[in-house]
């Protein structure tokens, strides 16, 4: 994207002027005409689109509950704007080859932040919903929060960030690699570590031309330095995953129970304390509902820790599609001879990241 000023409702108006007196008469020129128009008429508005897209978003955080056919399509809709400003030099040249004219700049500007703000208030409430709010995932989610404010924010959008290159192009690519985060798994059924891998490597293939471009070095020497920064950007990436929430995964119900109705699919008891004779008596079962989104099957992890140290590790299979979430659980009979102390079975997806945690004591 290129560095853009703060466009005015005056400089808008100034190019619909241009427009009316450079193409005036044929349906192409009301047409492009009616786009600025709208543009205009938004941007003595700005309210309109930031309602719209936080109710938008949060709209479709619902549909996936009750209706995932109607949230996919507007999913796959918000990949057709991204795709379009990918295309953006493309269709210009296009367009400017077929009509003689080109999109209007301050119009392309407005697309990407209505694309912005779309894709923010798309994907918060699934990143809402899922981050652990204890650990390092609140960083995460509250800068996503924080970039969705941004992108209300006329003065600030383009004023301060859409001037500072840099800034603007990973505040561009972070936008999208949450969104990835979210539509590989509710679209494509893709489990949460390779839809973190997917969209890792999207987002550094994005940031190839800033690097390329941003680097004086010779030609040579630039290509190495070039891939050694990418894979740095994808190394840093992976290792930050810890940080960034399962955005389609989340807790529903939890229990830590002695005993749990298989018939019913329930547990019979939560309890937040045990008493250590009963516990190696009778073992303990750790009790998840996780949800996730129809037709995704992913492998979770209960870690079991007693006062912070692991002590074993349990797989399990889970399948989406159920709104209560898929009920499963673990069972540990293997206890240290002396368990007392503070105990945590931590719910992590694949690739670890933290889903929630159950916490209880033995006494």
């Amino acid at each position: 994207m290129k560095d853009e000023s703060y466009p005015s409702t005056e400089s808008l108006v100034a190019s619909l002027q241009e427009t009316d007196s450079a193409t005036s008469g044929s349906r192409l020129a009301r047409l492009k005409e009616g786009g600025l128009r709208l543009v205009v008429w938004l941007r003595r508005h700005p309210w309109l689109i930031a309602t719209f897209g936080f109710v938008s978003g949060v709209l479709s955080f619902f549909l996936v509950e009750r209706h995932e056919g109607v949230a996919r399509a507007m999913a796959v809709a918000m990949l057709a704007g991204w795709l379009l400003l990918v295309l953006e030099r493309v269709l210009d040249r296009a367009v400017k080859r077929r009509f003689g004219f080109g999109l209007p700049p301050v119009l392309v500007r407005y697309l990407t932040q209505f694309t912005h703000q779309e894709s923010l208030f798309f994907a918060l409430p699934f990143f809402f919903a899922s981050t652990s709010w204890n650990s390092g995932q609140a960083v995460f989610t509250g800068a996503l929060g924080l970039m969705a404010l941004v992108a209300i924010l006329d003065p600030v959008y383009f004023g301060r960030l859409a001037t500072r290159r840099w800034l603007f192009l990973g505040y561009h690519t972070l936008t999208l690699f949450a969104l990835l985060l979210v539509l590989f798994p509710l679209v494509l059924q893709v489990p949460a570590m390779a839809s973190y891998q997917l969209a890792l490597a999207v987002a550094v293939v994005l940031s190839f031309p800033t690097l390329a471009g941003a680097i004086s070095v010779p030609r040579w020497w630039r290509g190495l330095l070039v891939l050694a920064l990418l894979a740095a950007l994808g190394a840093a990436g992976w290792l930050a995953r810890l940080w960034v929430p399962p955005a389609t995964l989340r807790l529903t119900q939890v229990a830590v129970t002695s005993v749990v109705d298989e018939a019913q699919r329930a547990p019979a008891e939560s309890l937040r304390s045990i008493e250590a004779g009963r516990l190696l008596a009778e073992g303990l079962y750790a009790y998840t509902a996780i949800h996730a989104p129809l037709g995704l099957s992913e492998k979770v992890v209960h870690v079991w820790r007693h006062e912070g140290q692991v002590v074993d590790r349990i797989e399990l299979e889970v399948s989406g599609g159920r709104a209560e979430g898929y009920r499963a659980w673990t069972r540990k009979r293997n206890f240290p001879e002396d368990p007392r102390g503070r105990w945590q079975v931590q719910v992590l997806a694949a690739d670890d990241r933290m889903i929630g945690t159950l916490r209880f004591g033995v006494e």
